[in-house]
């Protein structure tokens, strides 16, 4: 049975703001999933990453039209009563299938980035082929639930079956198990770490108190933290007030100016978080276009999958602990 949720994501992400399978060779080359590619400019000798490079920026890619909810998901559209169909929004998820993670795909190829597709498990199942696409162009598949439900509010046997599902889910369509994972609204509950660990997964995303990797204790071993963003996230920045494409790109600028600045003398690392239906419109694109290729035209610039990095940081020197 579903659980009463008592505000959608949206919200809880706008008020979030307003308050605030690659090989790793110790320190050597962490190598793209296919052929080897690197998407990097000439580093600077910093010792930070992998190569020298001297700044990471790492981009998710959530993969979740075809799970939301057929009456009551959130959206831009104005709440209906739940006791109807709500056909204008369910459109508005599948653009994120039809146009939206086509698109980006496209873009991701066009400047040679690799990025990590969040997928919730009935998304893969409704789209089998997208998911599969996406990993054959190089993106690293990971975990983000198996339906909609949120996970704060589950038992560990809930939890663990729901994993379960969606690993499941992400193999069956991409013949590939997830690494990473992601909970819905970020939240998960005191034993999702230990389950996650059991379950083989090596990074969760669920935490934005630092802007580097670093590690956690669980069952005595590091598990990997992979921050994620709330400040580069679409959904709070195109919506919490909305911003212009403008708007938003001024941002990701000044925000990665300040992180290349610091890079000079720390490890730092960029997180950008993109939706289907969200940043897969033309506008969008264009902009993530334009930043992406202002940030390639920096020296030692990588762009690196999750994956990468949460194995990077289990062998790099100097890696925080929580």
């Amino acid at each position: 049975m579903k659980k009463t949720i008592p505000i959608n994501r949206r919200q809880f992400l706008a008020g979030a703001t307003a308050g605030g399978a690659s090989l790793v060779l110790g320190q050597g080359r962490v190598w793209a999933a296919t052929g080897g590619q690197e998407n990097m400019t000439q580093g600077n000798n910093s010792g930070f990453w992998p190569d020298d490079a001297r700044l990471v920026i790492s981009i998710s890619m959530q993969f979740e039209a075809g799970a939301q909810p057929e009456r009551g998901a959130s959206g831009p559209f104005p709440p209906l009563d739940p006791k109807y169909p709500d056909l204008p929004m369910q459109s508005w998820y599948d653009y994120g299938v039809k146009e939206g993670i086509p698109r980006m795909l496209d873009l991701w190829e066009r400047t040679g980035v690799k990025v990590t597709s969040h997928m919730v498990g009935q998304a893969v199942d409704r789209h089998p082929q997208l998911a599969r696409e996406i990993v054959e162009r190089g993106h690293e598949a990971a975990g983000h639930g198996q339906t909609w439900e949120p996970q704060f509010s589950m038992t560990p046997d809930e939890e663990r079956a729901a994993y379960r599902a969606s690993i499941a889910s992400i193999e069956r369509a991409t013949g590939t198990r997830p690494t990473g994972f992601n909970a819905f609204w970020l939240r998960g509950t005191p034993n999702t770490l230990g389950i996650l660990r059991e379950l083989g997964f090596v990074y969760h995303i669920d935490n934005v108190s630092r802007d580097e990797p670093f590690t956690v204790p669980v069952d005595g071993k590091p598990f990997v933290v992979v921050p994620y963003t709330l400040r580069n996230n679409d959904i709070v920045r195109y919506d919490s007030p909305a911003l212009s494409v403008d708007g938003y790109l001024a941002d990701l600028k000044a925000e990665f100016d300040l992180l290349y600045q610091e890079a000079a003398g720390r490890r730092r690392m960029m997180s950008i978080s993109t939706h289907d239906r969200i940043s897969g419109t033309p506008a969008r694109v264009w902009a993530l276009e334009q930043f992406i290729r202002y940030a390639q035209g920096h020296a030692g610039v990588r762009f690196m999958r999750k994956d990468e990095i949460a194995r990077f940081a289990l062998t790099a020197p100097n890696v925080p602990t929580f």
